[in-house]
């Protein structure tokens, strides 16, 4: 029994060991590191703390906790979306957390004698210079997140690198050093205000938003079931749709990038068509790669369930599965969107979407490409396509759950709808 204990621990030591290297080789510790130093290089030199014990306590707890920190944040935003459904109490909910946190840091350097007493007043003490920090952090988390929209970084290490960036300029402009406190004023102001001005707009169009025109409906739909179909009879309903183009997702942008660069991989296909995606040993330990789960249809079958559950529903002459994957997979959703307002000039849109991740991200992406009205709808029906992928039963329509049954035989062809397809391991491919 000794033995055995023992070699439960040993393979215990050796597990942690392994995390422990994972996350020390992770590019987010890494750029966090970068961040602690920075930030008391910064303090240091502008307020001349060099020895200061609360400086360096403070840089070093940052350096370590920033990957944390980052992933927190963007977790209290997606609470807000998720309980409120406006984009502005998202933003609230990534605001008042980091006020918060830099008001504690703030204070300790302050009372810890860290600050140039001159320079801290004139930017409004040490509880202005929080606010501003704050402001202009969220502004800069902001422009991280419009990179992230558009293929560029991920969520976490892009709001890593926003904070640094921030801590460096609010390190230079709270000792006034010239040029820098006039930088850190304006820059904590005005993307303060463009970050919280931004989602006021989006959730005014959302509330004052006209009736008619076409509405986009974009997303994994992995699978297409219940509570999208019921989304898309009251927004033909609610807003008085003319019609409704929807477009899934081929391979996400983020999954895309880390599969090119060797972070993830397809672990395995289930015997229901669902692939399974898994890290590497190249992963960041500190980044969420799934956030809206590991567990993918292919996107063929996606379409085609969407096409069958929405011909069943009787919708199919009012709402248009759209499919341009050269568009997707060179210019992701704003590309699709660009390539929708070219075949309708002049029509006005609206979008379609729910709270959660990949709902929210596509809100955004919609805001940043012109005067789109948005459609929020609060999910509270209990209907996950997670818990489908667990194999939760009737949340799905007949006709896909029929589908995805046939699939899950390894039938050869799949029949469906008075349509035909050939099955490949999930992958389904009409005319067989």
């Amino acid at each position: 029994m000794a033995a055995t204990g023992s070699d439960g621990k040993m393979m215990g030591l050796s597990a942690y060991a392994g995390k422990f290297l994972r996350y020390v080789r992770s590019p987010s510790t890494r750029i966090a590191a970068f961040g602690g130093l920075m930030m008391y290089l910064s303090y240091a030199y502008a307020h001349g703390s060099w020895a200061n014990p609360a400086l360096i306590g403070v840089s070093v707890f940052a350096g370590v906790f920033l990957p944390s920190y980052s992933k927190l944040s963007n977790k209290a935003e997606l609470w807000a979306n998720n309980q409120f459904g406006f984009v502005t109490a998202g933003k609230l909910g990534r605001f008042l957390p980091q006020l918060a946190f830099n008001l504690a840091v703030i204070w300790l350097c302050f009372v810890g004698g860290a600050f140039n007493l001159a320079g801290i007043a004139s930017v409004g003490g040490w509880a202005g210079a929080a606010l501003l920090t704050t402001l202009a952090s969220q502004g800069t988390q902001y422009l991280g997140g419009y990179l992230v929209a558009r293929g560029i970084g991920d969520a976490n290490r892009n709001t890593i690198v926003s904070i640094v960036f921030n801590m460096v300029l609010a390190g230079l402009g709270t000792a006034g050093v010239p040029g820098a406190r006039e930088a850190f004023l304006v820059l904590g102001f005005v993307l303060g205000v463009l970050f919280f001005g931004i989602g006021l707009v989006s959730d005014l169009r959302s509330v004052l938003a006209p009736k008619g025109g076409v509405g986009l409906f974009l997303g994994t739909f992995n699978p297409f079931h219940n509570s999208h179909l019921m989304m898309v009879r009251r927004a033909l309903d609610e807003r008085g749709l003319d019609r409704i183009i929807i477009h899934p997702t081929l391979i996400p942008r983020l999954h895309a990038d880390a599969f090119r660069k060797g972070e993830i991989r397809v672990g395995r296909v289930r015997e229901d068509g669902f692939q399974v995606y898994e890290k590497t040993d190249k992963a960041d330990s500190n980044v969420d790669y799934f956030p809206t789960g590991n567990i993918f249809l292919p996107p063929e079958t996606r379409k085609a369930l969407i096409e069958l559950a929405l011909a069943e529903a009787g919708l199919g002459n009012r709402v248009e599965v759209a499919f341009y994957p050269e568009t997707y997979n060179t210019k992701g959703f704003q590309g699709v969107i660009g390539e929708i307002k070219r075949r309708n000039p002049g029509m006005r849109l609206h979008t379609l979407h729910g709270t959660d991740f990949g709902g929210m991200l596509v809100r955004q992406i919609s805001d940043e490409c012109g005067w789109i009205y948005p459609w929020c709808i609060l999910r509270r029906d209990k209907v996950s396509a997670t818990a489908i992928r667990r194999g939760a039963k009737g949340m799905t329509s007949p006709v896909v759950t029929d589908v995805l049954s046939q699939i899950s035989q390894n039938l050869p062809v799949v029949t469906a709808g008075g349509r035909r397809f050939r099955n490949d391991n999930g992958v389904l491919t009409e005319g067989a």
